[in-house]
Order: C-alpha cells, then sequence, then structure tokens
C-alpha cells in the first residue's frame, strides 16, 4: 500500500502531536480522538469530522477522505505512543451552560475543579448510564477534550452534553432555573438515602484532594453523606459521584 505519509517529520504528524496539548486544542477549536470505537461514537453523536488518519487497518465508513499513513509514523502521532489504526480530528462542541434548559424533573452531575482526566471521564459514564441532563465543569479542572478523559468515558463524552463555567455562574444559572444544588461532602451533611433526590437538582462534588471549596458549600442547599463502615474517610470522587448519581436515579423511580 502506498502511503499518502511516511515521515514523522511531516508537518500534518507534528501537528497532531501539538493537538495533545490543550493550548493548541482550544486554538484551533478541535481534539484528537483514536479508534474506531470511539470515533463511531463521535459520529453517531453528530460531532463534526475535520480530519482523518488511517494506516490502512480500520475499515470505517467516514464523512471525510481520511489521509494514509504509514503505521509505525501514525503510533507516533498517538497519544499512547501505539496507535488503533485510525485517528480523527473533530470540531469541539458547544460548551456552555446557557445551552443547558433543565426540564421538571431534572438530574444535572456537577464536578468542582476535578483534576484528573481518567475521573472526569468516568462521571462522564456516570451522567450517560442515570440519563442525567449534562455534566457541569465548575472551575476549570481537566479538559473534556483531554484524550484520557476521552478514552476512560468511552464515548460518554460524545453522548451527554457538557457544559464548563465558574461556581459564580453554576450559582446564578441555577437560581434562575429553580435548579437545587447539592454538595457531596464526605465530613458531613445527611445521609444520601435520607435527603430528597427529586425534582430539578444539580449533584456537585469536588476535587480529589480538597473535596468542594467552602463556596460550593455555601452556595449548596444541602450536604448529603456517603456513610463509610472502614477506615477510610472518602470514596474516590467518581464513585461518590456515580453512588449519589443512582440513588437519585432510584428515589425518581418509586
Amino acid at each position: 500500500m502506498a502511503f499518502d505519509i511516511t515521515s514523522a517529520s511531516n508537518e500534518r504528524i507534528k501537528r497532531l502531536v501539538r493537538l495533545g496539548d490543550r493550548r493548541h486544542r482550544d486554538a484551533e477549536r478541535v481534539f484528537v480522538v483514536e479508534g474506531r470505537r470511539l470515533i463511531s461514537r463521535a459520529l453517531d453523536a453528530g460531532i463534526e469530522l475535520v480530519e482523518a488518519y488511517s494506516d490502512g487497518r480500520v475499515g470505517l465508513d467516514l464523512p471525510v477522505e481520511p489521509v494514509t499513513v504509514a503505521p509505525t509514523v501514525l503510533d507516533k502521532a498517538s497519544y499512547r505512543s501505539r496507535s488503533e489504526g485510525l485517528i480523527g480530528v473533530f470540531r469541539q462542541f458547544e460548551t456552555s451552560l446557557d445551552s443547558l434548559s433543565p426540564g421538571e424533573n431534572a438530574l444535572f452531575l456537577a464536578a468542582e475543579s476535578t483534576e484528573k482526566p481518567g475521573n472526569l471521564g468516568a462521571m462522564a459514564r456516570t451522567a450517560d448510564a442515570v440519563g442525567a441532563e449534562a455534566l457541569i465543569i465548575v472551575s476549570g479542572g481537566a479538559d473534556p477534550f483531554n484524550p484520557n478523559t476521552l478514552r476512560s468515558s468511552t464515548g460518554a463524552i460524545f453522548s451527554v452534553p457538557i457544559a464548563k463555567c465558574d461556581l459564580d455562574e453554576l450559582v446564578e444559572w441555577a437560581r434562575k432555573h429553580s435548579v437545587t444544588l447539592l454538595a457531596v461532602d464526605p465530613g458531613k451533611g445527611q445521609l444520601v438515602w435520607e435527603a430528597d433526590l427529586t425534582g430539578p437538582v444539580c449533584l456537585l462534588v469536588g476535587s480529589e484532594d480538597a473535596g468542594l471549596s467552602p463556596a460550593a458549600l455555601g452556595a449548596s442547599v444541602l450536604h448529603l453523606r456517603i456513610p463509610m463502615a472502614g477506615a477510610s474517610d472518602s470514596l474516590n470522587v467518581a464513585t461518590a459521584m456515580a453512588v449519589v448519581a443512582f440513588e437519585a436515579v432510584r428515589q425518581r423511580s418509586r
């Protein structure tokens, strides 16, 4: 097979490598997706594919003609240093909080200052599993377009609306739409299964190390606690989010 690109010094390959950096992704308003499964899920969600690069191993119907790349060169462009044979460059999708319109019994998940892309991706999977209206990323933290976020979400990052905002914006948006902010606080609060999680609510978790900020705790109507029977005083933040989110689903199904 004759490849369009056979050298890692090719400018297109260098650009793919640069897009592994958030600054370059945001500057171009694009992001990189690797592998047949994730690319298929992005396409199914209607995300715009801008470019595709293939070593010929993966057969997939694409809306653009892929550039063919020698396998060892495509590996150089992969964030894991070993590609799955197909890399797509997609247009970044809308992440505005104002694009969210809560329904009567809406469930939102929100994460403040979550540093680890893997945790953010896991929370996107939870949001998809519980049918949440959206996952809201508060006060910076991990990038939803980070390759590790995409991979750990198994594509859920494409099927669940994602919004980014600061805390003040979240509080104002919640007030405007009559959405109740509920804080997951391992140190204190009401037991999660004793609290009322019905109605339009936003479940808010904090960073892995510091938890929620004092401002976020102060803005929340209720603090929720997950009981811990062992020596550990808290759960991984993505796990804690899943526990509380599924309790909210359980209450809504009664």
